[in-house]
Formats: C-alpha cells, sequence, structure tokens
C-alpha cells in the first residue's frame, strides 16, 4: 500500500525571457580601452598571436570564400586549423588576382563570416590592400603615381583623390591602405623613385599629409611607409644598405613622417627592410618605440613591411631563428607580421612559452591591434559583414552582382585628368608648343602605341594583370597615339616604334628618320616600362646602373635631331633620366611620371594648347647620365667646383616648369627685417599674368642659412603655393615665415633656431629666385621639438 504524502510546492512566477547580454568587449557604448582590457584578458596565447598575423589571399571570381595565395616565403596555410584561434588581417584580397569588384566583395563578405563564426569572440580580419596610384583592383581607375603627385604642387587636388580611393576600397570591404610613401629620393637610379613624390622633405611630407587626410577622411588606415631610410639604400640599389648620420636621418628623411602623424592623423606606419649604420629599422627600438611613439606619440599600429620580420634572420643576420627574429620585433615596436604568418605563428608561440619573449610584448602590441579593431567597429556585437557595396543587394545570386560595382566613375576619371593636367611639366619650349594645326605628325618612340605607357609598377595591370594575359585590362588606357588623332582630327599621324624600351636593336631608325623627314614636326616619345624585380626600366628592383635613357633611346633621339624636323621629346617615365642632346637642341620638352589612365589625353592637351601646364619638377633632371646620387637639398661642397671634374649640377632644376603665358614678380615688402628665434617675419610681393592667356604660377619659398653651427644646404623649401592668374591679371600674396621653419638639428642632436642672417628667396623653382628677402632671427638660440611651427604660408593679402 502507498502512503498519501502530501507534497508543499512554490508556485512558479512565469519570467519574460532575456537576451544574454553582450560581453563588454563587444559594447560599443562601453570605453575602448575597457573593451580591450578585458578582451586580451579573456585570450589564450595562441588567440593573441592569431591577432598579430595575416593572411594572404585572393578573393574568389565566383563570389565564394577566398583562397590562400602561396608565396615562396610563406609556410602553407591551412585557414581550418588557424581560424578557431582568429586571424588578424587578410592581405591583398583584391590585389592578388583579377576579380569582379562586386563578386569580391561578396568574397571577402563571406570570408569575414566564416572568420568570425570561428573564433570565441566574434572578431573579423582587418583587410588591407595596396593603393599607391589607386586601388589596386582589377576594374579600378589608375591614377597617376605619387611622382606626379610631386608635380602638381598640389596638395588639396591630392587629398581630393586620395578620398575617393578610400571611399572605393571602404564600398567593397577594406580596412587599411598601404600608402602613401614618404621616401624622400636621395638617388634616382633607385627604382622605386616613381613611387616616390619627390627630392624634397617638405614636398614629400605635405602631399603625403593631404593624401592621409584624404584616405583617413573615406575610414580607411592610412600606412606610412617606408620607416625609415629606404630611399637612401648605397648606388640606388633595392633593399641595400643605408649609409647617412642621424642628423641627415632628422632632417631630411623623418620630417615627412612626422608631419604626417601630426597633421594627417595616420593610423599605421610600416618599417622599412633597410638598416641604418648597422640597426635594421624593424629592430629599431630607439626608432619605433622611442621616436615614434615616446616622442612622437604615435599610437596606431606599426606593420612590418612584406615578409621584413624573417628578413632579420635570413638577410640581416640580426636574429638566430624565427624566434628570435618575432621577438626582436616585437621588442622594436612591430606589432604586426605581414603578409603572412612566419615567425608570429608557432615559433613566437614556443618562445612565449619558455619565457623567450614576454608576455607582456605580446599583449602590448595586441593592444594596439584590437584597439584599432575597436576604432574600425570589428569588436561591436552589431558588426555588419555586408560592406556598402552590396547593401540590399541579392547575395544568393552572385551572378546578377558581376558588375555592379563601379571603382572606374566618371568622378574618378575627373580626378585622374585633373591630376594628370596639373602634373605634366613643360621643361623646356622654343616656341614650337603649343602645336598649330600640323598638317603632318610623325609619332615616333617606343611609347608611342603602349597602353601601359601611362603606368607605374604598383598600378593593377602592372603589378597583376600582366601574370593574367588572358583576362582584359579591365580599364581603358588610351595610347599616346590615340590621344594624338582625338586632339588632332586634321593632322595625319604617321607612327613609327623606332626602337623598344629597353632593347639594342636599331633597325627601326631609318624608318623613323623616314617619318621624320616627311613630317611638319615630330613627337617623340620615350621612357620607361614599369615593372617588378627587373621585369620593367622602373619600378621596385629596377634599379638603373645610370641615368641614361634605356636601350638605345637616346641613340634614337640623336638621330632624329639630326634631321632637322621640329622635334618636340615627350617623357613617360617613373624617374628623370639625362636627356643629352635635347636639352639643347630639341624644340621643347615634355616630361610627364606615369600619368595614369587620363594621362596621354593630359599630354594631348598641354600638346595643342587646350591646358596651358602648370606641373613643376619634383625631382632634378640631370645633366648627364653619371652623376648620381645627387639632388638639388645638398650642401655647397656638393656643388660643382674647379677641384672636380664632375659637374653634378640639373639640365632642370627642382621646382622648374614653363607655362604657355608669363609671369612678373614685384613690390616685395619686408614687415620687420629682424625677428626674435621664437618669432615671425611677414613679406609681402606682387604675381601679375603677363601674357596673354590665363595661366598658374608656383610660387615656392626657399630658405637660405648662410652660415650655422652645422653644414646647410644652400637652400630647402619651406613653402609653395598655386596662383592662377586671368591675362594681366595681378594678385598681391603674403608670406607668413615663423622661425621655427629655420630649425635644423644641431651638434648636440637637438632641433635648434639659431640667431642670425637669412635669405628668403621667393622662386618659380630652385634655381630661379626671383625677389629676395634679407633677413635676421635674434635673440639666444632656441631649442624646439616636434610641436614647433611645420609650415611657411603663402596667401592671398
Amino acid at each position: 500500500m502507498t502512503a498519501n504524502v502530501a507534497v508543499e510546492t512554490t508556485p512558479v512566477t512565469p519570467t519574460t525571457p532575456t537576451t544574454p547580454t553582450a560581453p563588454v568587449w563587444q559594447d560599443s557604448g562601453a570605453d575602448l580601452d575597457t573593451r580591450v582590457t578585458a578582451l586580451i584578458e579573456a585570450m589564450t596565447v595562441e588567440e593573441k598571436i592569431a591577432q598579430l598575423v595575416g593572411v594572404w589571399v585572393g578573393a574568389s571570381d565566383e563570389g565564394g570564400e577566398v583562397a590562400p595565395h602561396q608565396h615562396d616565403m610563406e609556410e602553407a596555410v591551412d585557414l581550418d586549423a588557424l581560424l578557431p584561434s582568429g586571424l588578424g588581417q587578410l592581405t591583398r584580397p583584391f590585389g592578388t588576382a583579377p576579380v569582379d569588384p562586386a563578386l569580391g566583395a561578396l568574397s571577402l563578405l563571406r570570408t569575414q563570416q566564416r572568420i568570425a563564426a570561428a573564433n570565441r569572440f566574434g572578431i573579423p580580419a582587418l583587410a588591407h590592400e595596396e593603393c599607391l596610384a589607386g586601388f589596386a583592383a582589377w576594374r579600378a581607375t589608375a591614377y597617376p603615381v605619387p611622382l606626379s603627385w610631386g608635380a602638381t604642387f598640389d596638395p588639396d587636388l591630392i587629398r581630393e583623390m586620395a578620398a575617393a580611393i578610400g571611399r572605393d576600397m571602404a564600398a567593397v570591404g577594406i580596412h587599411q591602405g598601404l600608402a602613401p610613401v614618404l621616401d624622400v629620393v636621395r638617388d634616382a637610379r633607385w627604382g622605386r623613385v616613381e613611387e616616390t613624390i619627390g627630392e624634397d622633405p617638405y614636398l614629400v611630407g605635405t602631399v603625403a599629409t593631404a593624401y592621409v587626410q584624404g584616405l583617413e577622411s573615406a575610414g580607411i588606415v592610412a600606412t606610412l611607409k617606408h620607416f625609415v631610410g629606404y630611399s637612401a639604400s648605397r648606388a640606388g640599389r633595392n633593399l641595400a644598405p643605408v649609409s647617412m648620420g642621424p642628423r641627415e636621418r632628422a632632417d631630411v628623411l623623418l620630417p615627412p613622417f612626422e608631419m604626417a602623424i601630426r597633421e594627417g592623423g595616420a593610423r599605421s606606419v610600416m618599417s622599412a627592410y633597410t638598416d641604418i649604420d648597422g640597426i635594421p629599422s624593424a629592430a629599431d627600438e630607439d626608432l619605433l618605440t622611442g621616436l615614434l611613439r615616446d616622442t612622437w606619440g604615435f599610437e596606431g599600429t606599426v606593420v612590418a613591411d612584406y615578409f621584413g620580420i624573417a628578413f632579420l634572420k635570413t638577410l640581416h643576420g640580426a636574429a638566430t631563428d624565427w624566434a628570435d627574429a618575432a621577438g626582436t620585433a616585437l621588442r622594436a615596436g612591430v606589432d604586426v607580421e605581414l603578409p603572412s604568418i612566419k615567425t608570429f605563428g608557432e615559433p613566437l608561440r614556443a618562445a612565449v612559452a619558455d619565457g623567450r619573449v614576454p608576455g607582456e610584448l605580446l599583449d602590448r602590441a595586441l593592444r594596439r591591434v584590437l584597439t584599432q579593431k575597436g576604432q574600425l567597429g570589428l569588436l561591436d556585437a552589431d558588426w555588419d559583414p555586408v560592406p556598402p557595396a552590396l547593401a540590399g543587394a541579392a547575395l544568393d545570386d552572385p551572378e546578377a552582382l558581376r558588375g555592379t560595382v563601379d571603382l572606374d566613375s566618371d568622378d574618378n576619371h575627373r580626378l585622374a585628368a585633373e591630376i594628370a593636367d596639373r602634373a605634366v611639366v613643360l621643361l623646356a619650349n622654343n616656341g614650337a608648343l603649343p602645336l598649330s594645326a600640323p598638317r603632318r605628325i610623325a609619332l615616333v618612340g617606343p611609347q608611342a602605341d603602349q597602353p601601359y605607357a601611362v603606368l607605374g609598377c604598383y598600378s593593377f595591370p602592372a603589378h597583376v594583370g600582366v601574370h593574367h594575359p588572358t583576362t582584359p585590362v579591365g580599364i581603358e588606357l588610351p595610347t599616346l597615339r590615340e590621344a594624338l588623332v582625338r586632339e588632332f582630327p586634321n593632322a595625319e599621324i604617321v607612327t613609327v616604334r623606332g626602337a623598344d624600351i629597353d632593347g639594342e636593336d636599331t633597325s627601326g631608325f631609318a624608318a623613323a628618320v623616314r617619318a621624320a623627314r616627311d613630317a611638319d614636326v615630330v613627337v617623340l616619345a620615350l621612357g620607361d616600362r614599369a615593372g617588378l624585380f627587373g621585369r620593367g626600366t622602373s619600378g621596385e628592383g629596377c634599379d638603373a646602373e645610370s641615368l641614361a635613357l634605356p636601350g638605345v633611346q637616346q641613340a634614337l633621339l640623336d638621330r632624329l635631331l639630326d634631321v632637322g624636323t621640329p622635334l618636340v621629346l615627350t617623357l613617360l617615365a617613373g624617374r628623370p633620366y639625362a636627356l643629352g642632346r635635347a636639352t639643347t637642341e630639341a624644340d621643347a620638352v615634355v616630361q610627364s611620371f606615369f600619368p595614369g589612365e587620363e594621362g596621354t589625353a593630359a599630354i594631348a592637351r598641354v600638346l595643342s594648347g587646350r591646358t596651358n601646364p602648370s606641373g613643376r619638377l619634383p625631382v632634378s633632371v640631370p645633366a648627364g647620365p653619371g652623376v648620381q646620387p645627387s639632388t638639388y637639398l645638398a650642401a655647397k661642397l656638393a656643388r660643382a667646383s674647379e677641384v672636380s671634374a664632375i659637374d653634378p649640377g640639373p639640365a632642370y632644376a627642382f621646382g622648374h616648369g614653363l607655362s604657355y603665358t608669363s609671369f612678373a614678380w614685384s613690390d616685395l615688402a619686408v614687415e620687420g627685417e629682424e625677428a626674435a628665434t621664437d618669432g615671425e617675419f611677414r613679406l609681402g610681393f606682387t604675381v601679375r599674368n603677363t601674357g596673354d592667356r590665363e595661366g598658374t604660377e608656383v610660387v615656392q619659398l626657399y630658405l637660405h642659412d648662410p652660415v650655422a653651427s652645422v653644414v646647410q644646404p644652400v637652400q630647402r623649401l619651406i613653402g609653395y603655393a598655386r596662383v592662377r592668374l586671368a591675362p594681366g591679371e595681378s594678385r598681391r600674396l603674403t608670406a607668413l615665415v615663423p622661425a621655427d621653419v629655420a630649425s635644423f638639428t644641431g651638434r648636440d642632436g637637438h632641433r635648434v633656431v639659431e640667431p642670425g642672417e637669412l635669405e628668403l628667396r621667393l622662386s618659380a623653382s630652385s634655381a630661379e629666385s626671383r625677389l629676395t628677402a634679407a633677413v635676421r632671427l635674434t635673440g639666444a638660440a632656441r631649442r624646439v621639438d616636434h610641436t614647433r611651427r611645420l609650415h611657411a604660408t603663402i596667401r592671398p593679402a
């Protein structure tokens, strides 16, 4: 028998289901530092390390997930094994192979979903791309190369271009751009001159800072490279040792980086491959931590140039093994290994486990990386993997997406054309230009009918597309012949190649001479072929033994000069070249530096006169092929003298450029010829257009310090302005010059403003001073630092 047992029960109160509280690191309303700290504390060593590496991938042209890209410097990557720990970066999903932009965005989206779902914290990767002359993606606009940016002397226009590049990158899911290059040209034989902005640190700094501002305005992390000294390698060789003292580094190479961090707001810096005085940049704690962070206050990430940490072992001999290389780079201040996992993988994990690398170094780098991801919204609970270009699209139908994302818009074309117009430099003109209704034009030379003549080595077609010859270029690249046919519809244009860019064959000379004899004018198109690692005459790894024109181009030029038909030399190149007889015998010389997809039209407009040229040289054009290294930014001892048989002077000086109108400078007034070492000078002057057509004068302000405690360059640029004037129009301008811009690194290694005499030279180029103000700084020598005033400003009065 079962006894009846009374059971006492407690009534159950119905409850409303609650949503689980998101962890603090996903709370976008919480303090970012608090979020990052909580995330670091929750991570294992393996999860921490995973955030400091990237994987080189290629997006799928079918819209599927990305596929790992293999390089001989990389270990094979097993994404299934890697992703549960997380992933810091995706390397160049669009810049590895041609992929339709919409399907590439879909591929990246799906991969990001997989990455976030695979790790405990739901953190996606940060995706980076090259953007040196435009977004390096298939069917994206190919803008002029940075050397052309410098030729514009127009930071505002470059800022606008960078914002457009950034918007295109952000639209398809990219977060970081590996640009701009802030290396100052020290030897024009270096193959990467085309990637630089010029040979003057002030020009480089102002234009690069504008680029950074534009890119960052679109939400893209700008990456300053290469920090520091890469361009100053011995003999102009790529990835070679650097010989320089700390003063040259401080006064020539570092100021552009300082400006771009302080005024541009750059959030990333890339360490250089090179060593200076035996210290590799990726192992230089004084540089990457002491100067960059402790002094300048930089708070972003330092990323290694591709394979740069491994190079500490393989090239520099500064590390015993991969773990030592990883620890050395972390200690110096490198936060992220790119492009893929080599030293920051298992070698670093083992080194942390056995105490060779302190966990604090790992956490320090991780904090910077996670902070940046937090700033980008990648830690937020509501992070959305769908990029703007695919918002509202039917993601389950990839083929319907193909062709729907435009990375080469009409607005982009307008910008590319405007930059190309302003970057063309008229070096010489005896009256032959503009061309006046020529009946027959002989268009001769290896660049005459070559679509790639306008592209630098980091453009997508030249960098990646050449490895996919069956894939269309993806953008229109009108040749110079096509541009001249459109510009001169009533002229007969006879096109003869004459010679290759770098070949030795002269069999085409005879046809070129015949065409020249029968023409009213010869347009001779010479220059470079961009490529990588010896596959071109300009570009990364394409260093030159001398600055003679490649191949037999100079011989072709000389043969055509002998004909006697008026000759207009037109250069589409990545560096300046010695031009031999052309400097005195050519009827006109037009210089362009890989001017991008709108470049040949811009050159044609200059030849016809529809565009009045306003470009100025960002690098000197040498008088002879063997005078390197040589730049205008040099001390008196570097100039021609009676005790040397070599004259390093240029044929055309830094800042030089002609116009189809003329300008007069007058009425200089100095408001106080003395100022204290913490004061400023104010100059007034007038520029007038004395010609018969509208034009732009580029006013350049140089400082000459005749006596200083350490040797100074004869002069250096401290300010500039583009001044557009109608025929007969004049404009009164004011130059405000703070004493700080006269500072330099003194004998004790600190930056100082010294009292004494100065000259402020208002000039049309570094060789053409128009007005000179003699002024004097008074009082005690004054030490200044990174907070000093950086600019002399030139504005309407």
